[in-house]
């Protein structure tokens, strides 16, 4: 099947006078299952509805909502794979210079706040027609949320965007059955009912009364109130962490001025495996339009055109990622057939050079549930399943990723198959079986093998729900010694290393924290080229610690680094060896009293004034280890 139409004349062209849905969306159109439109737009197409796609519309024209006139049942909104307030600014508030989801790399072609924009421009329009919002953009927002760019808490986006109701999570299940209520004659006012989704109500009775099916319905704190007291926010954000399994969560609602009351029905079910390899069978083109050719393609394609996803869902619990509350803690794999019927077809593209650069998802070697209990009971309401410590009942097993890797390997044109996928060095330690970390080190690495271990200070990483800084440094050595033996046995070329991933000012990191990290890099040898900034996004646990100064779990106070000086101290000493940053880093550590470490002795950072980089890198060179980028 070609690409989905895109104009008028296109749908006409297949015969049609009238599309059943119009997707309006922030990102150029790339169908490669990937992105998250071409996944709902081709399941709704699998199902006998017609779609046709609206990407990047000008939303200062309000005929560009307009290519296909009005939809039979109603249009989908969605600001693409990335949020768009993330998408155009960086944690200082700055312009980003390029939008890999854009032609060329061009910002500009999508507004602030997506999914208000384009639905408001859809009401412009038309005033009845249904509309229903998904994606990332409207997932972590559907309810009261605490919004980074205005420093304010916001209300449920499905009001701020006036549309009717939202598909949160992955969506696959609750689109279809959305699609089928709309085409059986309902109302999308009275489409209450489907798992997965938000909508909105007048009528408290339908959520108190019990004889009205209201019985476990939970009340959050009312909107006006979680934006006077952060402890009530903070009180919010537990309960709807405590309810984002399927197995086990409840409908929640919360009220608007005590009239209007925004309502959230528990997550959609896991897809099964079959469900999965269904969806990643589907026909996409993989490849962005053809219409974008002459604009120079879309950058975006490039990571993902020759990469794999293996699975979905994350039971890391990370407190600063929002996969818990987006595709939740149940992991769903595909089967190995239906990852080699595609690996297959990838061969056949003219540009595969024998290199698949990926196989992998929110995390590379997740291919089962954390433990059986959870295929029928679900995730753990108050337990995580790596943290602090792996669970007892954890069923820490690569071996069916291993088996998976070894036969993409074997795949007749497949050269080299990486894997640059989120790695758990936690669950690798806690599986008995170390056979596959010499795997990977020998057939799945270029040379670096990336890591997020975030930090090294215990306290800052108790706050991020990471593992303990003795366990990262088990994992390297173990890492160390499995090179070494792969070289002395002539299996690899070259020295491989651990690179981290590091991130600064995260709620719980003070400056002493950050001195404490840069030394362990001076240490190390360590020169990390990319910093990540803690970014205060809708949707997790730490952004409600950044807003609140509590952690909504306990109640407890947690440091939060909200001077922007204060967070550019801590950034730069992560890389306190760039000449840029020696200022900041000399001011953090005479406000620390840690003038020890400024000086020409062996442990100390920087010396007393700044000087040439000649002597940096003399300094440098005196290390035995090599410079890790």
């Amino acid at each position: 099947m070609p690409f989905l139409p895109v104009t008028r004349k296109e749908m006409e062209d297949e015969g049609l006078s009238q599309m059943d849905f119009v997707y309006v969306c922030g990102d150029a159109y790339v169908d490669h299952p990937s992105f998250g439109a071409a996944i709902i737009s081709r399941v709704l197409t699998a199902h006998g509805y017609h779609v046709g796609m609206i990407c990047q519309p000008d939303w200062r024209d309000p005929e560009s909502i307009d290519v296909f006139g009005e939809p039979r049942l109603g249009f989908l909104v969605s600001s693409g794979n990335m949020d768009s307030m993330v998408n155009h600014y960086t944690v200082a508030g700055k312009h980003r210079h390029e939008d890999a989801y854009s032609p060329n790399g061009e910002t500009g072609h999508r507004p602030d706040r997506a999914v208000i924009v384009y639905c408001n421009l859809i009401r412009r329009k038309y005033k009845k027609t249904p509309i229903v919002i998904g994606g990332i953009e409207a997932s972590l927002r559907r309810m009261g949320h605490y919004d980074y760019w205005s420093d304010s808490v916001r209300r449920s986006i499905l009001l701020e965007s006036g549309a009717d109701l939202i598909s949160y999570g992955m969506g696959e299940h609750s689109i279809v059955e959305i699609a089928d209520a709309l085409a059986g004659g309902l109302r999308v006012q009275d489409i209450t009912f489907i798992r997965g989704t938000v909508y909105k109500t007048r009528d408290l009775a339908s959520l108190t009364d019990e004889a009205a099916g209201a019985e476990g319905t939970v009340r959050l704190p009312d909107f006006e109130t979680i934006c006077q007291d952060k402890r009530a926010f903070a009180d919010s954000v537990r309960i709807q962490y405590e309810n984002t399994d399927p197995f086990s969560a409840h409908r929640m609602f919360e009220a608007y001025d005590g009239k209007t009351f925004v309502v959230q029905n528990p997550p959609s079910m896991p897809l099964t495996q079959m469900e999965m390899d269904d969806v990643y069978a589907l026909p996409y083109m993989r490849d962005y339009h053809p219409m974008y050719r002459r604009l120079g393609g879309i950058p975006a394609i490039r990571e993902v055109k020759f990469s794999l996803t293996s699975n979905r869902g994350c039971f890391g619990g990370c407190n600063f990622c929002a996969l818990t509350f987006h595709e939740g803690r149940i992991v769903q794999a595909r089967s190995h057939e239906s990852i080699l019927a595609e690996a297959r077809e990838m061969t056949k593209d003219p540009d595969f050079k024998g290199y698949i650069s990926d196989v992998g998802g929110p995390t590379a070697e997740f291919r089962a549930p954390a433990c059986r209990a959870q295929l029928k009971r679900g995730a753990c309401v108050y337990r995580q399943c790596l943290f602090p410590k792996p669970c007892p009942n954890l069923e820490a097993d690569h071996s069916d990723y291993r088996a998976l890797l070894r036969e993409l390997r074997q795949l007749p044109g497949v050269k080299k198959v990486f894997v640059r996928s989120g790695f758990r060095f936690d669950y690798l330690l806690a599986d008995k079986d170390r056979s596959f970390l010499r795997e990977l080190c020998q057939y799945h690495v270029s040379g670096q093998l990336r890591v997020a271990p975030e930090h090294i200070s215990d306290p800052v990483l108790r706050e991020m729900g990471k593992p303990d800084v003795a366990t990262y440094n088990a994992f390297v050595k173990e890492f160390e010694k499995v090179n070494e033996q792969l070289l002395r046995e002539g299996k690899i070329r070259n020295s491989q290393y651990v690179v981290p991933y590091l991130m600064s000012s995260h709620p719980g990191s003070r400056l002493s924290d950050a001195i404490a990290l840069a030394e362990y890099l001076h240490r190390h040898h360590l020169d990390p080229d990319q910093v990540q900034d803690f970014y205060p996004t809708p949707g997790t646990i730490s952004t409600c610690m950044y807003y609140t100064g509590l952690d909504p779990r306990t109640m407890k106070p947690v440091y939060v680094a909200r001077d922007p000086h204060e967070k550019a101290m801590q950034r730069a000493l992560i890389q306190y060896r760039r000449p840029e940053n020696y200022e900041l880093v000399k001011e953090a550590l005479l406000r620390e009293g840690r003038e020890d470490l400024i000086g020409f002795g062996p442990d100390c950072l920087i010396p007393p004034r700044k000087m040439q980089e000649r002597w940096r890198e003399k300094k440098w060179r005196k290390g035995a280890e090599p410079r890790l980028k």
